[in-house]
């Protein structure tokens, strides 16, 4: 196939391919000897009939199959010669359309290439981790946290009013239209006041209750309510209120602990110490990872793909859109134009996305089966009860798994890295690593 260089501007790329007739017959002759002793037909034993024949009966059927694997043959010998990778799909167009059989194919390629990465002294990057040890004031602060998410309810003197936040145990009877209605009565029901766990209108109107106190409580069922014979409806409640308790935080004992799964207060100490650690040492990555990409974006400078730089500012545009109109679920929203920030920003990530990927290529950074296993399952949590779904829609879905993959990639990068860095350890205080992360969401 005859390949004439038409554009070389920058990283875009276009060339003429010319496929002849010539090539075009000789592979459709190619492809038909593959098939011919296959191939049965009335008057001819398998794989004995005659190749004009063959050409007569089935050339056309294969033309447009040949035709394709010559243009893709051409497509990879021009990049491996070159040695080049497009940074996109090739755009490939036949530009002749009024061929016919007998013409000569005439193609036209474009794309943009992938630009040189230079190569990074890894040694002469300076990092400073961040180092935080749980110490006694922060397990002892998580663990009050614990005792008071996990509190208790006392029955408030007797006499006494519900407040906001308490805990009234009532019995209730719902009817509509005067008539009980089916699922709305409950005995001994314990409701949290505040909680937000029933009917909209309802919790609200038994603050001020007393026990032995009998109530009735009309609300509004919400138009999309599940039950559509009650949606909408306007109904009334008796509650006859039984107990009033006021919440008090669980006592920092044994027993505490085993409502968490271990066996002693100490040990329990000792896994929120454990916890603490983590959390700070993951904060602490987070940190230097952000410092070392800031680095990194300071010391390489290399020409990048136009077409990824759009695409990538259009995306941080549209999603900064929705982050700032929280409202729009949908995305019939008038086309959201990138800012020279946007683009800016999407230059630092093409940049670094390129670098890193050609980093990891050179280390032979590899995610493992067992790595993105991992990655599905923990995506997986945040659909309970249907996470054989979400493993089938991973399986049948690249780019759902390209989108798994590639966090776990670069950290694995990341990690490359910061081993052949020169990192130095410094302790700071909680609150002095709580201040660098959030220094991070202001940049």
């Amino acid at each position: 196939m005859q390949v004439t260089e038409t554009q070389n501007e920058g990283l875009k790329r276009a060339y003429k391919m010319v496929l002849t007739a010539q090539e075009l017959d000789d592979k459709v002759v190619e492809k038909l000897k593959e098939a011919q002793p296959d191939i049965e037909m009335k008057g001819f034993r398998k794989g004995k009939v005659p190749l004009p024949l063959l050409k007569k009966q089935f050339g056309a059927r294969v033309l447009g199959e040949a035709m394709q694997e010559a243009v893709d043959g051409a497509m990879s010998a021009h990049f491996e010669e070159k040695g080049e990778r497009p940074a996109g799909e090739p755009q490939v167009k036949m530009t002749n359309e009024d061929w016919k059989e007998g013409d000569d194919v005439e193609v036209e390629m474009a794309y943009e290439a992938l630009p040189e990465v230079p190569e990074v002294d890894f040694k002469k990057i300076k990092l400073e981790r961040l180092v935080v040890k749980a110490d006694d004031a922060g397990v002892d602060e998580a663990l009050k946290n614990l005792a008071e998410s996990a509190q208790n309810f006392e029955d408030r003197r007797k006499g006494s009013k519900a407040k906001d936040g308490d805990q009234v145990v009532i019995d209730f009877v719902g009817r509509l239209d005067g008539e009980p209605f089916e699922g709305g009565s409950a005995e001994d029901f314990p409701l949290v006041l505040g909680s937000g766990s029933f009917i909209p209108g309802f919790e609200e109107q038994l603050v001020g209750v007393k026990v032995d106190e009998e109530k009735v409580v009309p609300v509004t069922f919400p138009e999309d309510y599940q039950a559509e014979h009650l949606a909408g409806k306007e109904v009334e409640f008796t509650c006859t209120v039984k107990a009033v308790k006021a919440p008090a935080p669980a006592e920092m004992n044994d027993e505490l602990a085993k409502n968490y799964g271990a066996d002693s207060l100490d040990a329990l100490k000792e896994q929120i110490r454990e916890r603490l650690d983590q959390e700070y040492a993951g904060a602490a990555r987070a940190v230097m990872k952000r410092r070392l990409l800031d680095a990194l974006d300071g010391v390489v400078e290399f020409e990048l793909p136009p077409s990824m730089v759009e695409a990538e500012a259009k995306q941080i545009a549209h999603q900064l859109w929705h982050e700032e109109h929280a409202d729009e679920q949908g995305h019939d929203h008038p086309e959201v134009e990138p800012t020279e920030e946007h683009t800016r920003l999407a230059e630092r990530r093409v940049r670094l996305g390129l670098l890193l990927a050609e980093i990891g290529q050179k280390a032979e950074v590899e995610v493992t089966d067992a790595e993105m296993t991992q990655a599905v399952m923990n995506q997986a949590r945040q659909y309970p009860g249907q996470e054989r779904e979400f493993f089938e829609f991973v399986q049948q879905n690249p780019q759902m798994r390209q989108q798994l993959r590639a966090p776990i990639f670069e950290d694995k990068v990341i990690d490359y890295i910061v081993e052949l860095a020169q990192v130095t350890d410094k302790e700071v205080s909680k609150d002095d690593l709580q201040k660098e992360v959030e220094a991070l969401d202001d940049e």
